[in-house]
Protein backbone atom coordinates (compact mmCIF):
# COMPACT_ATOMS: atom_id res chain seq x y z
CA UNK A 1 0.00 0.00 0.00
CA UNK A 2 0.81 3.65 -0.75
CA UNK A 3 1.99 5.98 1.87
CA UNK A 4 -0.74 8.56 2.84
CA UNK A 5 0.62 12.29 1.66
CA UNK A 6 0.32 14.65 4.39
CA UNK A 7 1.09 18.02 4.17
CA UNK A 8 0.26 20.13 7.36
CA UNK A 9 -0.11 23.91 6.95
CA UNK A 10 0.66 25.48 10.11
CA UNK A 11 1.91 28.97 11.18
CA UNK A 12 3.27 27.56 14.45
CA UNK A 13 6.53 26.17 13.27
CA UNK A 14 7.27 24.23 16.49
CA UNK A 15 3.75 22.35 16.29
CA UNK A 16 3.94 21.90 12.35
CA UNK A 17 7.17 20.39 12.92
CA UNK A 18 6.56 18.17 16.00
CA UNK A 19 3.41 16.86 14.17
CA UNK A 20 5.53 15.47 11.39
CA UNK A 21 7.71 14.15 13.39
CA UNK A 22 5.07 12.19 14.77
CA UNK A 23 3.03 11.15 11.73
CA UNK A 24 6.85 10.16 9.59
CA UNK A 25 7.21 7.96 12.80
CA UNK A 26 3.35 6.30 12.02
CA UNK A 27 4.19 5.75 8.20
CA UNK A 28 3.05 9.03 6.39
CA UNK A 29 4.68 10.93 4.12
CA UNK A 30 5.02 14.61 5.30
CA UNK A 31 5.64 18.18 3.63
CA UNK A 32 5.43 21.38 5.80
CA UNK A 33 3.98 24.68 5.05
CA UNK A 34 4.04 27.31 7.53
CA UNK A 35 1.75 29.65 5.61
CA UNK A 36 -1.02 29.79 3.07
CA UNK A 37 0.82 31.59 0.71
CA UNK A 38 3.31 28.94 0.66
CA UNK A 39 0.99 25.93 0.88
CA UNK A 40 -1.00 26.76 -2.06
CA UNK A 41 2.61 27.47 -4.02
CA UNK A 42 3.27 23.88 -3.75
CA UNK A 43 0.07 22.14 -3.81
CA UNK A 44 0.20 20.73 -6.64
CA UNK A 45 3.54 21.33 -7.81
CA UNK A 46 6.17 20.45 -5.48
CA UNK A 47 4.12 18.14 -3.28
CA UNK A 48 0.80 16.35 -4.30
CA UNK A 49 -1.12 15.40 -1.05
CA UNK A 50 -3.74 13.08 -0.46
CA UNK A 51 -5.23 15.05 2.95
CA UNK A 52 -4.21 18.74 4.31
CA UNK A 53 -4.33 19.38 7.66
CA UNK A 54 -4.64 23.16 7.51
CA UNK A 55 -4.43 25.10 10.55
CA UNK A 56 -8.07 28.04 10.30
CA UNK A 57 -5.72 31.24 11.95
CA UNK A 58 -2.90 32.00 10.01
CA UNK A 59 -1.35 35.82 9.37
CA UNK A 60 -1.18 35.93 5.46
CA UNK A 61 -4.22 33.94 4.14
CA UNK A 62 -6.67 32.15 6.21
CA UNK A 63 -6.69 28.51 6.32
CA UNK A 64 -10.65 28.91 5.15
CA UNK A 65 -9.52 30.91 1.88
CA UNK A 66 -6.88 28.70 1.45
CA UNK A 67 -9.14 25.49 1.78
CA UNK A 68 -11.77 27.35 -0.72
CA UNK A 69 -8.26 27.92 -3.19
CA UNK A 70 -7.52 24.27 -2.92
CA UNK A 71 -11.22 22.30 -2.94
CA UNK A 72 -11.63 24.70 -6.47
CA UNK A 73 -8.48 23.34 -8.37
CA UNK A 74 -8.15 20.08 -6.80
CA UNK A 75 -11.67 18.63 -5.16
CA UNK A 76 -10.18 15.27 -4.56
CA UNK A 77 -8.05 16.53 -1.89
CA UNK A 78 -9.40 16.03 1.82
CA UNK A 79 -8.74 18.87 4.31
CA UNK A 80 -8.97 18.39 7.86
CA UNK A 81 -8.74 22.05 9.52
CA UNK A 82 -7.30 22.41 12.77
CA UNK A 83 -7.70 25.51 15.01
CA UNK A 84 -7.22 26.48 18.93
CA UNK A 85 -9.41 29.48 18.28
CA UNK A 86 -12.33 28.28 16.33
CA UNK A 87 -16.00 28.76 16.18
CA UNK A 88 -18.62 26.80 15.58
CA UNK A 89 -19.68 28.75 13.00
CA UNK A 90 -16.73 28.77 11.17
CA UNK A 91 -16.51 24.70 11.45
CA UNK A 92 -19.87 24.95 9.78
CA UNK A 93 -18.20 27.19 7.06
CA UNK A 94 -15.76 25.29 6.32
CA UNK A 95 -17.62 21.96 5.68
CA UNK A 96 -20.06 23.68 4.04
CA UNK A 97 -16.94 24.47 1.42
CA UNK A 98 -15.64 21.09 1.49
CA UNK A 99 -13.17 20.67 4.60
CA UNK A 100 -13.39 16.63 5.69
CA UNK A 101 -13.48 17.47 9.09
CA UNK A 102 -12.65 20.56 11.69
CA UNK A 103 -11.09 19.39 14.69
CA UNK A 104 -10.19 21.84 17.74
CA UNK A 105 -6.67 21.84 19.04
CA UNK A 106 -4.94 20.27 20.96
CA UNK A 107 -6.16 17.19 19.10
CA UNK A 108 -4.86 13.59 20.03
CA UNK A 109 -2.40 11.92 17.83
CA UNK A 110 -4.87 9.11 17.40
CA UNK A 111 -8.06 10.40 17.13
CA UNK A 112 -6.23 12.84 14.16
CA UNK A 113 -4.47 9.63 12.85
CA UNK A 114 -7.90 8.03 12.62
CA UNK A 115 -9.36 11.49 10.36
CA UNK A 116 -6.11 11.34 8.18
CA UNK A 117 -7.38 7.53 7.10
CA UNK A 118 -10.89 8.15 6.65
CA UNK A 119 -10.34 11.67 4.72
CA UNK A 120 -7.58 9.26 2.83
CA UNK A 121 -10.25 6.21 2.27
CA UNK A 122 -13.07 9.34 1.32
CA UNK A 123 -10.57 10.24 -1.54
CA UNK A 124 -9.40 6.95 -2.79
CA UNK A 125 -12.54 5.24 -3.01
CA UNK A 126 -14.23 8.60 -4.99
CA UNK A 127 -10.98 8.54 -7.31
Amino acid sequence: MDKIKVLIVDDEVEFASALAERLELRGYLLDTAHNGTDALAGVGTTFFPDVILLDLKMPDISGFDVLVKVKEKYPSIEVIMLTGHGASSEGIDSMKRGAFAFIMKPVSLGELTKKIQEAYEKRTSAA
